[in-house]
């Protein structure tokens, strides 16, 4: 597996913001590992940070705009492509704006300077999403639709139809992210003449010229039109070329459009949180479906972490076996409900009980189809926390261990005879006055089987 990768060093960008028009320095910083991608506004008092997570999207009119606790930033994807095409796992990016530099509209020259500042192989592995299943998500109004499916490396088709004459159906494909720095990082942000007069007329593109946008010409262009982008982009002459582009940019590619929404689908994915591995296949992409299939998959990958089952070594001899349980656990047969203690430290514990015909509760539930009341494995889940508490004592023999409170709590799989269970239970707070308040899990046949929060408290014996 590959490792997590930073910067090497410090590095800075400057020029204005596409819509505010305002000048804004962009600097790059190291970040430690799992840290993954945020912004700061150093503009702000107290230099507020913005991660780039797609649970803090707000608006995704003209570019994707992050918000956390009152602070904006906006058109954050080009600078995050960049650093998911570089394979880069954690930054800091620093601005003295809430809008990054538009620079020519593309991810080209914060590529270049993520190359420049060097690029540092980190300890940790990188934190990579298999998509294992396909994984799909639809903007109802648009029709737009984005599908992810397995795959070896990341890959990316976009399909879009602009349903005009002068920009009709395109499509881009990159097949492995290394050769987004060649095919793709270099394309330019564009729009429609029609949208450029209305977001004129919105007081937005204050920082627009035409070097970094390519525009397409769709209607007719009127003096009135054509004087209104004179001033705008303080020009004295604006022409429409034979390609139906504005003044004198050239295409990059002849498909630079659809390479550039391929673009802009990377960078609104980085807010996954994570690398990913598989296939995505976008028909007709913008910020709005992007960004929304972004959070349904930040939300799978959340599910997945919660509910993935730990490894543990079976075969090897038990921190306590069951007479160094019974040494600190006041708890007998047969309401003695864990075997062995696999793991235990200051925060967490990890214990086991094989499930066997034997046991008394099966004669009564249930004759004929034995199941495992769902009380018992609470209660074997609170004997496995009660040795992690009681084990912060001197003489834990002197104690007795009381319930408190249980919350949401959830049954999922039966437990049936044979079966092996796993319990692991967590510390949600430090223990205070012998009060112990812990997330536990119960595992068997590597599924969750049940989980609880618990609250317990340890009571001298008198």
């Amino acid at each position: 597996m590959d490792n997590q990768r930073t910067i090497k060093s410090a590095i800075s960008v400057a020029g204005v913001g596409l819509h505010t028009g305002r000048e804004v320095t962009l600097t790059f910083k190291p970040a430690p590992e799992n840290h993954g991608f945020s912004f700061a506004r150093t503009d702000l008092d107290g230099n507020p940070v913005v991660e780039a997570k797609a649970e803090y999207v707000t608006n995704t009119q003209r570019g994707t705009t992050l918000e956390k606790n009152g602070v904006a930033i906006q058109t954050c994807e080009h600078v995050l492509a960049a650093a998911v095409g570089l394979q880069i796992d954690n930054l800091l990016i620093e601005m003295n704006s809430p809008e990054p530099p538009i620079m020519d509209g593309s991810s080209k020259y914060f590529l270049e300077a993520l190359e420049k500042a060097g690029i540092e192989e980190q300890d940790a592995p990188a934190n990579i999403y298999v998509v294992k299943e396909v994984i799909s998500y639809k903007d109802e109004t648009t029709g737009s639709e984005i599908i992810a499916m397995p795959s070896d490396n990341y890959e990316i088709t976009t399909m879009v139809d602009f349903g005009t004459k002068i920009l009709g159906t395109q499509n881009a494909t990159m097949t492995d992210i290394s050769t987004f720095k060649k095919e793709f990082s270099g394309t330019r942000t564009f729009s429609f003449l029609h949208e450029i007069e209305d977001l004129l007329d919105a007081g937005l593109i204050k920082g627009g010229d035409l070097n970094n946008a390519i525009v397409y010409v769709d209607k007719e262009l009127s003096e009135a039109t054509m004087d209104k982008l004179k001033k705008a982009f303080n020009k004295d002459h604006i022409a429409v070329k034979p390609n139906g582009v504005l003044d004198n940019l050239s295409l990059n590619f002849p498909n630079e459009a659809s390479r550039h929404k391929l673009l802009d689908v990377i960078g609104d994915l980085a807010l996954i949180g994570c690398r990913i591995q598989g296939k995505i296949i976008a028909n007709k992409p913008g910020h709005k479906v992007n960004t929304g299939f972004a959070k349904k998959v930040a939300a799978i990958i959340k599910k997945e972490k919660r509910n993935k089952v730990p490894t543990f070594d079976l075969n090897q001899p038990p921190l306590m076996d069951i007479h160094q349980i019974m040494d600190i656990l006041p708890h007998r047969p047969p309401f003695l409900l864990i075997d062995r203690i696999i793991e235990l430290s200051d925060s967490h514990v990890v214990g086991m009980k094989n499930v066997t015909m034997n046991e008394n509760f099966f004669v009564g539930h249930f004759p004929g189809a034995p199941v495992m009341p769902g009380v018992l494995q609470i209660e074997a889940m609170a004997q496995c926390g009660g040795v992690l508490v009681l084990s912060t004592v001197p003489d834990p023999e002197n104690y007795l261990t009381y319930f408190m409170k249980m919350d949401n709590v959830k049954f999922k799989q039966k437990v049936l005879p044979g079966d092996t269970l796993i319990f692991k239970a967590e510390l949600i707070t430090p223990i205070r006055r012998g009060i112990c308040h812990m997330q536990a899990y119960a595992y068997a046949n590597n599924k969750v089987v049940a989980e609880a929060q618990l609250m317990a408290q340890i009571v001298k014996n008198k």
